[in-house]
Order: structure tokens, then C-alpha cells, then sequence
């Protein structure tokens, strides 16, 4: 039978169980992305040591799941979640089991699990154990689920979008019956904390396969179950500058943003008040101030699925201005140093690279990218020249203008904006001398 070796990071942990008299194995998730090639993210050992036993083993360790048996162990700066060996019985919150018995077999374990690629277990010697064939699976670049993939879904409502995210990742397909279970079960999906539905997205939005991930999403309805706002988009024929519907736009455009969350967040985002705008006139079909609608509603969404604050205002903000720069229009440098000021210097790359993608996903011609792409290097070009986005970039600064009698109070703020725009005009203005005797200008006042 062929072995493969224990990852280094992981031994000592088995080595001990082991050497005390306890089976252990690695299992789950890094088993299968070890006969995979691609790195673990964590590692997780089952075993038949109770809990108590475990933490009498390692020093470092600390009951992280004690209900369900599990410890998590530090050694040599890396955490390994140790898990009894167990049977669950009964879910009807259809999240978690109502009760625990320790004392299983490793067999018994697995087949607890969800698919079948995440029920493989490797000994300290790298002896493989594989009681529901996933290592076959893995052959054959098929997502199915442990036995009947009703039950799995009935005990854990999370694992059919897991499914999904797993075939993403991975590039799988998912196995007929696993995806029709999957359909069916997809309405479960509102039993699952939106903490925990929020986790398993952001995988699919990273995934490099994310287009992919989002339409097995719709079809299979468990999009329907937490974001519906996108599925309004679907066969929503747009204007004639768009070579598709607002769906199909929306998903080549995620692919087209690098995978970072709150990008591909916003580029999921950016067209989601379409629907809600759409007016016809003249035969045209316009979406006015979508963006604007899409701030809001991106702001909602995001909020009720838990993301985090700060990414809540990034994204928002990227909704409203992806619209904020036309090709082909001639802007000055002043304006679109005003365009920075507006948007936020932090902001400016995401909203570029953001633009581009939005504007490479209508479908249109080589000759627009090519605008675009120009463009977007002329405001590239500006970030990276001469500062004067805010007036924290002035020569001066509000105790100057206090200095020559203006204010205090708001006349302060309004004199240094005006100072800003007649910088923004031309950066070589940003001269001390230059701004004090424009203020003395602008305001009347003489020293």
C-alpha cells in the first residue's frame, strides 16, 4: 500500500498520542489537500484519547470544543485541533448534534463526515485509511457526499454551500446526487448563523474560480437564501455599450478584480441597484444613479451578512463612485485631482482597478480598453506626483490662516478648501509665501 509522509509541523502531535497508547490520525481537509500538492491551512487529528487525556499529554493545550471532544494543541508555534473519536446523534437545530458519544471507531468517524474527500485519515506512518472512497474522488475531480447526502444536509445545513465552495476552489464537479441534495436542501441554508454563511462566501469570492462558484450558487438556490439582491440582476438586458445582462456583466467582472475581498466584494456590488433603476426612454434602457442606490443597498447587504465594519465603508464607497471616470471625455488634471480628493487617496487603486474591470466586462471594443487603460495610468500618474488630495497636503495650515484673522469656526475649513482648489490647479503654487498672500487676497487681509 502506498505512504505518504506526516507533514513535519504535525508529527510531534500524533508522535506523542501514539507513543502513550492512543490511535491518531490526521484527517479532514489536510489529508486531502496533502495528496492534492497544495498547501494545509490547518491541521486536525483524530483520535481515541478522551479530552481529559489529551490535555494531560500537551503542556500547551486548551478545550477549544469540549462538548464535541475537541482540544486545540500548540507545539513548535503550530495549532493542531485534537479531536476524541466520536458518533453524533440527532441535529434538529440542523447545525449542531444533540448528542456526542466517544469510544468510536476511526471507520465510524469518518463516515460522520460530510464528503467523502474530507473523510480520509493518515496514520504516523503514512498509512492512508479511505472507508468511503475518497481518494477515488479526488481521482476524479468529484464532490460527493459521505452515504446518503439528505442526511449529511439534515445534520448540518452549512455543509451544501460548503459543496459548492469546495467544487469552486478545487475545480471539481459535484456528483449528481450530491447536487441534486444540495438543490433541495438549499433552503436549510436559513438554520446557519450568518457569521457562518459569510465565512464559506468569502471563500468563493477568493476562490480563482469565483465566476464558476457564483453561478453554481444560483442554480443549486442557495444564493436566493442570503443574497437575493444579485439574482434581480438575471436576464436584465442593459444598454447597448453592455454585451450582456447585468448577472453575466456582474460575474466577469469579480473575475477580473484580483482576489482581494473587499475588491471583489465591491465588484460583485457595483451593479446590484440595476434592477431597482432601470427606466426606458426612447427605446433606451438607462440606469440612472445606480450607483448612488448601490451604495446604499451594498451597505445593507454587507451589514446583515456581518462583514466587518470598516470593509462595510470601503465597499459602499467603491459602489457609489465606480462610475466617477468616463473614457473619452477630456478631463483636466485639476479635475481629476479633485476625483482623488473625493474618493480617498486609500481608495484610488481599488476604484482603478475596480473601473477597468467593470468597463473591460461590458463586452465592447479593444479600441475603449485601450481609453481606459490610458486613463487610468493619467490618474496613476498624479497619485504618485506631487500631494495636494486634502489640506493636511498645504503649505499651510489652519493656525496660518487663524494668524491673518480669518475665523475662527467653519471660515477656517472653508478658507484651506479654497486654498486646496487653487493648488489642485497648478502643485507648483504649494508654496508657503504663495498660499499666505492668497489667503490675503481671497479674504481681504493685509499684514
Amino acid at each position: 500500500m502506498e505512504t505518504l509522509p506526516v507533514p513535519a509541523s504535525v508529527r510531534p502531535v500524533l508522535a506523542r498520542l501514539v507513543e502513550a497508547g492512543h490511535a491518531a490520525f490526521l484527517v479532514g481537509g489536510s489529508v486531502r489537500d496533502l495528496l492534492l500538492s497544495r498547501p494545509a491551512a490547518d491541521y486536525d487529528v483524530a483520535t481515541a484519547a478522551t479530552p481529559a487525556e489529551v490535555m494531560a499529554l500537551f503542556s500547551r493545550s486548551h478545550p477549544t470544543g469540549a462538548a464535541h471532544g475537541t482540544v486545540t494543541v500548540v507545539e513548535d508555534g503550530v495549532a493542531v485541533e485534537v479531536t476524541t473519536f466520536r458518533r453524533e446523534a440527532g441535529y434538529s437545530d440542523r447545525r449542531r448534534p444533540d448528542r456526542v458519544d466517544f469510544g468510536a471507531s476511526l471507520e465510524e468517524d469518518l463516515l460522520r463526515r460530510d464528503y467523502t474527500i474530507n473523510a480520509m485519515a493518515m496514520s504516523l506512518d503514512g498509512r492512508l485509511e479511505d472507508p468511503t472512497g475518497g481518494r477515488r474522488d479526488l481521482a476524479a475531480r468529484v464532490i460527493r457526499a459521505v452515504g446518503d447526502p439528505r442526511c449529511r444536509f439534515d445534520e448540518d445545513a452549512l455543509r451544501p454551500l460548503r459543496g459548492v465552495r469546495l467544487a469552486t476552489e478545487l475545480g471539481f464537479d459535484l456528483e449528481v446526487g450530491t447536487w441534486r441534495a444540495i438543490q433541495e436542501a438549499a433552503p436549510l441554508l436559513t438554520h446557519v448563523s450568518r457569521e457562518r454563511v459569510r465565512d464559506e462566501f468569502r471563500r468563493v469570492l477568493l476562490a480563482e474560480g469565483v465566476g464558476r462558484g457564483l453561478e453554481l450558487l444560483r442554480r443549486s438556490g442557495l444564493l436566493a437564501q442570503f443574497l437575493p439582491e444579485l439574482l434581480e440582476g438575471v436576464g436584465v438586458v442593459q444598454n447597448h455599450h453592455h454585451a450582456y445582462d447585468v448577472w453575466e456583466h456582474t460575474l466577469r467582472t469579480v473575475e477580473r478584480v484580483s482576489p482581494r475581498l473587499t475588491l471583489r466584494w465591491a465588484a460583485l456590488l457595483h451593479d446590484v441597484a440595476k434592477p431597482r433603476t432601470l427606466t426606458e426612454k426612447g427605446g433606451q434602457r438607462h440606469f440612472y444613479r445606480h450607483e448612488v442606490v448601490g451604495e446604499e443597498l451594498a451597505a445593507r447587504i454587507l451589514t446583515r451578512l456581518r462583514e466587518e465594519r470598516r470593509r462595510v465603508g470601503q465597499v459602499a464607497a467603491l459602489v457609489r463612485w465606480h462610475m466617477a471616470l468616463r473614457p473619452g471625455l477630456p478631463y483636466r488634471d485639476a479635475t481629476l485631482r479633485r476625483l482623488i480628493a473625493r474618493v480617498g487617496e486609500e481608495r484610488v487603486e481599488d476604484l482603478l482597478e475596480l473601473w477597468q474591470a467593470d468597463r473591460g466586462a461590458h463586452g465592447g471594443e479593444e479600441a475603449e480598453e485601450a481609453a481606459v487603460a490610458a486613463l487610468a495610468a493619467r490618474v496613476r500618474r498624479l497619485l504618485s506626483g506631487e500631494r495636494v488630495f486634502s489640506p493636511r497636503d498645504l503649505a499651510v495650515d489652519g493656525r496660518d490662516v487663524l494668524a491673518l484673522g480669518i475665523g475662527p469656526g467653519p471660515a477656517v475649513g472653508r478658507a484651506l478648501q479654497k486654498l486646496l482648489a487653487f493648488v489642485q490647479e497648478d502643485p507648483s503654487r504649494n508654496r508657503r509665501e504663495v498660499l499666505l498672500e492668497r489667503l490675503r487676497q481671497d479674504f481681504g487681509r493685509r499684514t
